[in-house]
């Protein structure tokens, strides 16, 4: 401690990405400052800043690995707090098609924790951090640079009167997710436009809580019955602990579950599995049904600029933030946190095209699943690649042997978890026991979960 290589750093953004960009850059700056809109301290419900915060989040293995990383004793904390924690296969209900895969246990940890809780319990460990503090409840208005160099942050608190003040930092970071400004400010600065990619997905979840009288888990952590191109509604239901539950149905290309009471269960009815629906028509709702939309897709491609400000950075959604049904945001966050303690570990500050260079590295894979997955939809727009054609088509088989066999079910969940990479599935002895495991004839012939209602 002491060889700080810079005396403040800044961070744009209080949720996940940017508690989890401050605490590498505690160990590089003497103070580092976060900033946000809204009130943070000791909060555990949904805030207005993380309008998805009231709906089922998943954080993927390898996040969970990181978290565990960078506060050691996060988990055993969560537990201490009575949340729940299972195994990611052994303990949850994953169904394609309408047939469930073969549950084994995989060593994969599943969190049964609501988004609020899960960032309370963050930032925690965070505020525990001498050199760190918030400022809360303030805007970020923009940046202020001079020769190339960005040198502050411009902030107003949010109340009626207030003058905006500048944060003098040698490092700002922004982490204010998908509705990032960065882009605008670039070009204010007379950088040409940031290359952004997109796959418009058209998708909503519906969510509520629920308590049970008689619980549908049944010991297991959670039902998730995933959307397909064949039955492209979906829903995941996780257990909150005790008697709660949270559930969140999805509907994609405008197919969006409805915000009414009804119009929820008759929506779940239309699954291809009946356990959701057998699940709420009578369990006790505790919350009115609120959508959270998500209409496309959307990376930057700051890795692609041929200039770039020294002194500033982008980290998490405001990078590249993905269709959540995958649950990849908050894990490539850490990823993204990773990377940027890498690059303060060389004793400078970081050059922003090469940190860029290496986000996209650990961005790659995710957006290949995701973007890549959601290409299987025949409405969804895009260029379908051989790669991408041949991918999706392995995909689905392999779902389909995953019914019979449960090691094709651990190596998948190990590649959605991102702890082992895409081509783990592709390995000779993997292909084999996929193409050998015999179709399921019902899955071809089972009728639409829209059929299914009429």
């Amino acid at each position: 401690m002491g060889n700080y290589i810079g005396g403040r750093a800044v961070v744009l953004g209080g949720s996940i990405a940017g508690m989890l960009a401050a605490r590498v850059l505690s160990d590089a700056y003497e103070n580092v400052v976060i900033v946000d809109r809204d009130e943070l301290s000791d909060v555990r419900d949904p805030r207005r800043g993380v309008p998805q915060g009231r709906h089922a989040h998943g954080l993927l293995a390898r996040g969970q690995e990181i978290l565990e990383e960078l506060f050691p004793g996060f988990l055993a904390g969560l537990v201490d707090d009575g949340i729940p924690v299972g195994d990611l296969c052994g303990d949850v209900r994953w169904s394609f098609n309408g047939y469930r895969i073969k549950a084994a246990p995989t060593g994969l940890r599943l969190v049964g924790i609501a988004r609020p809780v899960l960032e309370h319990h963050v930032r925690q460990r965070v505020e525990a951090i001498p050199n760190v503090s918030f400022r809360e409840g303030h805007d970020v208005v923009g940046l202020v640079a001079e020769g190339g160099v960005v040198r502050a942050a411009r902030v107003q608190r949010r109340q009626p009167g207030a003058e905006a003040e500048q944060i003098d930092a040698d490092l700002v970071v922004d982490a204010t997710g998908r509705g990032s400004r960065a882009p605008a400010w670039l070009e204010s600065m007379g950088y040409p436009r940031v290359p952004e990619d997109r796959v418009k997905v058209g998708l909503a979840y519906t969510s509520r809580k629920y308590r049970w009288h008689t619980d549908p888990l049944r010991g297991d952590m959670s039902i998730n019955p995933v959307a397909t191109p064949k039955h492209p509604r979906g829903a995941f239901l996780h257990t909150l602990g005790g008697d709660l539950g949270l559930l969140s149905l999805t509907g994609t290309l405008g197919d969006h579950p409805p915000t009414d009471p009804a119009g929820m269960l008759a929506f779940a009815k239309s699954l291809p599995v009946p356990d959701i629906y057998d699940a709420i028509r009578d369990a006790e709702p505790l919350s009115d049904p609120v959508m959270f939309q998500f209409p496309a897709s959307q990376r930057r491609r700051y890795e692609r600029m041929e200039r770039f400000p020294e002194g500033f950075l982008v980290l998490g959604d405001a990078v590249c933030s993905f269709n959540p049904v995958y649950g990849q945001g908050m894990a490539v966050a850490a990823l993204q946190a990773l990377v940027l303690a890498e690059h303060l570990s060389a004793g400078r500050a970081p050059n922003p095209l090469k940190y860029f260079g290496d986000i996209k590295s650990v961005v790659d894979v995710p957006w290949e699943i995701a973007a890549g997955g959601d290409l299987a939809f025949p409405g969804v727009a895009g260029k379908r690649t051989l790669k991408v054609r041949m991918s999706n088509a392995f995909m689905a088989r392999l779902q389909v042997a995953a019914t019979h066999d449960p090691g094709l079910s651990e190596a998948f969940l190990r590649v959605a978890g991102l702890v082992d990479p895409p081509q783990a599935l592709m390995k000779p002895a993997m292909v084999l026991r996929v193409l050998r495991t015999p179709r399921t004839p019902a899955l071809d012939s089972a009728p639409s979960s829209l059929e299914r209602l009429r």
